[in-house]
């Protein structure tokens, strides 16, 4: 057997930020690197330099059989050289297909544990399910939940001094080396899906661009001799822009076209404060201690708030036609919430 622990989980990138409270504890409860089975451009380059991290077997695609699966059948062959042993199964759908994965490259029932039957963390932070999962056993383990005694329930992230400098680097190109920083993230993948209206009704975590652009002035007003950078992917750009193009103020800059993963994490090292809608980008925010602002749609807080080891995080909710919805959340709303971080 295998003594290294295996984890796996197929997620977006706020669910892997989210995932390192797991793999630090397993990494110091046995003293061993964690293997990381998932899939996303966005695993490796956030997790090959975690402390605690072994290999990682990425998955581009799940959804081709595996007979025409090319990298699936890589995967499988690599982990038949790794050889089985306990494995932390974390997804909550398409475990059928993850179990026949395992099963092709010599995993057995007995090696694999889920998170489930934990009753009374229904509800609770991801993180605090993350750390109890921790202390779970397979039954190639002898199955039983060890006492669980830690606290730290939160998200870490770490930049390699090399990656820094190289980021850095890159951002003195912008001019903006030697500047204070505020990270805005205003899109997410639901707001730049290829197909349908930015505001559709869909879209949970949709905040009107007027929005944005009021709270833009404002945060400027606020903060004259800060930059504002605007954060996101490619695809992000043209909202960024249209956001600023309501604005209308200067010292805001649109750096979604290069954003990268080794960049976002060193902008988040660097900033004195983020604003984000609930996205992926503000748990790598605030697993580096950020003061943020991040607005909910339908989400729970109580359940996907970003944390981090000296993160302070102001999350807000609104209300719009009845329900929840990030609708209902004002520009001034965000202002009073951002002046209460005291964001130097």
């Amino acid at each position: 057997m295998n003594p290294r622990p295996l984890v796996v989980r197929f997620g977006a990138l706020g669910d892997m930020v989210l995932l390192t409270t797991l793999i630090r504890h397993l990494h110091q409860r046995f003293n061993q690197p964690v293997d990381i089975i998932s899939s996303g451009p966005w695993t490796r380059p956030l997790l090959e330099d975690q402390p605690g991290v072994g290999e990682l077997y990425v998955v581009r695609s799940r959804n081709l059989p595996y007979l025409f699966n090319s990298e699936l059948q890589r995967v499988v062959r690599l982990l038949r050289t790794r050889g089985a042993g306990p494995t932390w199964l974390c997804d909550h759908f398409h475990n059928a297909s993850t179990y026949k994965l395992l099963r092709r490259a010599g995993w057995r029932a007995t090696d694999v544990c889920e998170p489930n039957h934990f009753t009374d963390v229904r509800g609770s932070h991801f993180c605090d399910l993350w750390l109890r999962f921790a202390y779970r056993n397979p039954r190639v383990l002898g199955a039983e939940d060890l006492p669980c005694t830690a606290t730290d329930a939160w998200p870490t992230l770490y930049l390699s001094e090399l990656k820094k400098q190289q980021e850095i680097n890159w951002l003195a190109t912008h001019q903006l080396h030697d500047k204070k920083l505020i990270l805005v993230q205003a899109g997410n993948k639901r707001t730049m899906r290829r197909f349908g209206f930015r505001q559709r009704n869909t879209n949970s975590k949709y905040w009107p661009e007027q929005n944005w652009g009021q709270v833009l002035c404002e945060l400027k007003a606020l903060h004259p001799n800060h930059a504002i950078v605007m954060l996101g992917v490619p695809s992000e750009a043209q909202l960024n822009a249209d956001i600023m193009q309501r604005a209308n103020v200067d010292g805001v800059y649109n750096l979604a076209p290069e954003m990268t993963i080794a960049r976002l994490m060193m902008l988040c090292d660097r900033a004195s404060g983020v604003l984000s809608v609930d996205t992926g980008p503000a748990h790598v925010a605030s697993s580096f201690g950020c003061k943020m602002v991040t607005m909910f749609g339908k989400a729970s807080p109580e359940m996907y708030a970003p944390r981090g080891d000296k993160a302070i995080v102001k999350c807000l909710t609104g209300i719009h036609d009845g329900e929840q919805s990030m609708l209902g959340i004002t520009p001034a709303a965000v202002i009073q919430a951002w002046q209460s971080l005291s964001v130097e």
